[in-house]
């Protein structure tokens, strides 16, 4: 390998299959071109490499349009969010509270 080019790997997974592709790359390659780059489509047609949220070793991206790519570095692709986080911890608070207010109620007959 010349020293124009990086080795980086990209990843992604779903409940039933991962996928980890290590790729070589021109240096000066954003994290965007790497992933559209990578061929993750092929092994997951419907994924929007275009639009994905992406991150590094676990931490988000919030440009990674803009942010170049460093020699062994692992491109995570994530997956949209199904439900609204703080939604679904209001949801869970108000059954909690609702079975806490089912057994005092049981205690006090």
């Amino acid at each position: 390998m010349d020293k124009q080019t990086i080795v980086v790997e990209v990843v992604y997974a779903l409940a039933h299959k991962q996928k980890l592709l290590r790729i070589n790359v021109p240096q000066g390659t954003t994290m965007r071109e790497a992933v559209l780059k990578s061929g993750m489509q092929e092994h997951f047609p419907g994924l929007d490499l275009a639009e994905s949220p992406l991150g590094i070793f676990g931490k988000a991206v919030p440009k990674p349009d803009e942010r170049v790519m460093q020699e062994g570095e692992r491109i995570e692709i994530y997956r949209p969010l199904i439900a609204d986080p703080k939604e679904v911890r209001k949801q869970r608070a108000a059954k909690a509270a609702e079975a806490a207010k089912a057994r005092s109620a049981e205690g006090d007959s």
